[in-house]
């Protein structure tokens, strides 16, 4: 993709930024994500993006027959080449033709998110380069092709996933995955010290680390949460009532670390009005998602010197059932959508679109007139 000296000079000044952050702070990505359910047969997994600069996300588009290669990042290695069997597009990041969250023709859903600590892969060798996938290029391999995420499943140990020096952030990128099908099947997959892990999404709920099982086992920590008020009740002689709505609910810890948020997560989730149709569940998905919007400067290194705040760079839900990908970002707050299937039609190469289209309000004062 050709880009004019403005954007050069933009992702210039984020890859500096970027290194200078990797260098001094530890990176927190922040990112949220659920999967909500409709009657009409419709799954949406839904999720942010958080991160302590713009990563200069754009809408990237991919049609089937594109060969793509693997280990494209690592100028010291060639991977293999395949041929995408299916059409795909989402978020990419720092101008790479790499989607990091997205969805194919098959309404098979992809996200990646941030797994600093836990996640361990591969080194790249000449025994296993036929079959080497890096971290940050699962996206492009699962979308494009797979149609289910039980394929997915069955493809996994036919790959291995190294790990890629990668010179904008001076070392490799420690990704989780969550995928979602067309049938609502979800799955997290992870990669640690014990090898691969697929843990079925049982709670419509992923963060980040630790463990997806060990988000799970901390859930019991909050069994008594619910949506229902909780009645006044007798204290000795004092009759003791709770004040006010959301009594049900109290408890429910609000600060930003992914096990909290992992928590929030599967009560709203779970707790959120049934949805007749799928465009409901877009709806509430994106009301959902609202309440983990991380604002600037909520979020800092310990070290005063380090300026940069995470915040919440863009929010994605997923129609898997009519194939519709969803999206608001932190300049654009009207949510945006793209058709998958129509973006294809024709389209016989890969293809960005800017994903920022600008802060835009409505003035409804001349209603009054």
């Amino acid at each position: 993709m050709t880009r004019n000296l403005k954007s050069s000079l933009r992702l210039r000044t984020i890859t500096v930024a970027f290194i200078a952050y990797f260098f001094t702070a530890q990176v927190v990505m922040a990112c949220t994500g659920i999967v909500l359910r409709s009657a009409d047969g419709g799954t949406v997994p839904a999720r942010t993006m958080e991160f302590a600069f713009d990563i200069d996300s754009n809408v990237l588009a991919i049609p089937a027959g594109t060969e793509i290669n693997t280990l494209i990042l690592d100028p010291d290695n060639t991977g293999f080449t395949y041929t995408a069997k299916y059409g795909f597009l989402g978020a990419n990041g720092l101008d790479k033709q790499i989607v990091f969250d997205g969805m194919n023709t098959q309404g098979l859903y992809f996200g990646a998110f941030y797994f600093a600590g836990n996640a361990e892969f591969g080194t790249v060798n000449d025994e296993n380069r036929h079959r080497a996938v890096s971290s940050e290029e699962m996206g492009n391999w699962i979308l494009g092709q797979f149609a289910s995420v039980k394929e997915v499943v069955a493809a996994l140990p036919m790959i291995e996933v190294v790990g890629t020096y990668v010179e904008e952030i001076k070392g490799r990128v420690p990704f989780h995955y969550a995928v979602t099908d067309s049938s609502g099947a979800s799955i997290v997959i992870e990669y640690t010290k014990d090898g691969l892990t697929v843990h079925e999404n049982t709670v419509n709920a992923v963060t980040n680390n630790p463990t997806y099982d060990w988000h799970l086992t901390n859930l019991s920590n909050y069994v008594g949460l619910q949506s229902r008020n909780v009645e006044a009740i007798e204290v000795g002689t004092e009759r003791i009532a709770p004040f006010g709505q959301g009594s049900g609910m109290l408890g429910l810890p609000g600060d930003m670390t992914s096990p909290t948020r992992f928590v929030r997560a599967v009560a709203f989730a779970n707790t959120a009005l049934p949805s007749e149709t799928v465009d409901d569940a877009i709806f509430k998905a994106f009301h959902i998602l609202n309440v983990f919007d991380i604002p600037k400067g909520a979020i800092r290194e310990a070290d005063p010197d380090v300026a940069l705040t995470d915040y919440t760079l863009w929010t994605s839900a997923a129609d898997t059932l009519n194939g519709i990908y969803y999206y608001k970002t932190f300049i654009t707050q009207a949510v945006e959508s793209i058709d998958v299937k129509a973006v294809f039609n024709g389209l016989t190469e890969p293809k960005v679109i800017e994903m920022e289209s600008g802060f835009q309000i409505r003035d409804r004062t001349d209603d009054f007139r």
